[in-house]
């Protein structure tokens, strides 16, 4: 007869656990709907989040929202958490009960602070569940600090704090309005442009110049250089890299503008002056290109011998 009253009075406290850890849960689901997914943590609540014996994990982040602290990565680090919050909540309800985003505010949770012993902010902890189906398979039952190496972003934040709570956060970041702004405006700048410069696309002697100007760039040296990966010019200033196997990039602009004013001469020579009028311009113009043509000449051999000293031949420097 006095068996059963022992049995029930040995049974009690079990009893009363489970009452407290189911209300203390019923509480988390209540406080975390009414505030958007975000549990505001005082000394009662952490203790709620916290239960020795809970089901349920946690996420809370220490911070010091208060403009007095002058906390830079805490104001930068909150919208980031507030997101996450938000996308848990879009879960079934069996997943979202067992896992709860709390935010402790130094202002409103300094016993807290004490008692975890946060120096710094912002911190967050995952507090993983102590029984029940979601107890990690490790049996780690301390709590995750998330590491801010990665920076604030909120694509990274969701999916670690994801290994750690019953279902995947559904997150995915707000869509970038300015970037398809931008997008937009370049394409109708583009089209604008596009149809002022038609014309100009359509014009022979722009591409003949465009032509001409590839050419003289290309045979004076450039791919050499590129391909190379020569420098500019030479340590002590010098322009002319000696040998034939070498090439300076000031050089093939050099190369590059004598080739062009022996090009230029030589179409004025048969394009222009044959057929001018006056005899005396005519004259004056083959003298001019002659002695053009003989200067660059001279100066392009003279950057041969100064490139290998025993090239033999001279025209005028």
């Amino acid at each position: 007869m006095l068996l059963l009253p022992l049995l029930t009075l040995l049974a009690l406290p079990f009893c009363q656990a489970l009452i407290s850890k189911e209300q203390a849960q019923a509480e988390l689901t209540k406080l975390a709907a009414a505030n958007n997914g975000v549990i505001n943590v005082d000394d009662h609540t952490y203790e709620l989040l916290t239960l020795p014996n809970r089901e349920w994990s946690s996420t809370i982040i220490f911070t010091a929202m208060d403009p007095r602290r002058k906390c830079g990565p805490c104001k930068s680090f909150q919208p980031t958490f507030d997101a996450v919050a938000k996308a848990w909540t879009k879960v079934s309800p069996e997943h979202r009960n067992q896992h709860f985003f709390a935010y402790a505010n130094f202002e409103d949770a300094m016993a807290v602070f004490s008692k975890v012993g946060v120096q710094s902010a912002p911190l967050v902890y995952i507090y993983p569940a102590i029984e029940g189906p979601h107890k990690p398979a490790s049996g780690r039952t301390t709590p995750l600090s998330y590491d801010f190496s990665g920076g604030f972003d909120a694509e990274p934040f969701a999916q670690y704090i994801s290994r750690h709570t019953p279902a995947p956060i559904p997150y995915s970041p707000p869509v970038d309005w300015m970037k398809y702004a931008t997008i937009g405006a370049t394409i109708l700048l583009a089209t604008t442009a596009l149809r002022v410069i038609a014309p100009l696309l359509k014009s022979r002697w722009i591409w003949a110049i465009g032509t001409t100007l590839t050419i003289l760039t290309m045979t004076g040296g450039y791919m050499f250089v590129r391909i190379r990966e020569m420098p500019y010019s030479g340590g002590d200033g010098q322009w002319i890299a000696g040998g034939y196997q070498n090439q300076f990039g000031q050089e093939t602009q050099v190369v590059a503008m004598i080739y062009g004013l022996l090009s230029a001469a030589f179409l004025m020579l048969t394009m222009v002056a044959p057929y001018q009028t006056s005899p005396r311009r005519q004259q004056w113009q083959v003298w001019l290109w002659s002695g053009v043509i003989f200067i660059m000449f001279s100066v392009l051999v003279s950057l041969f011998r100064v490139k290998n000293r025993g090239y033999p031949f001279k025209l005028l420097i």
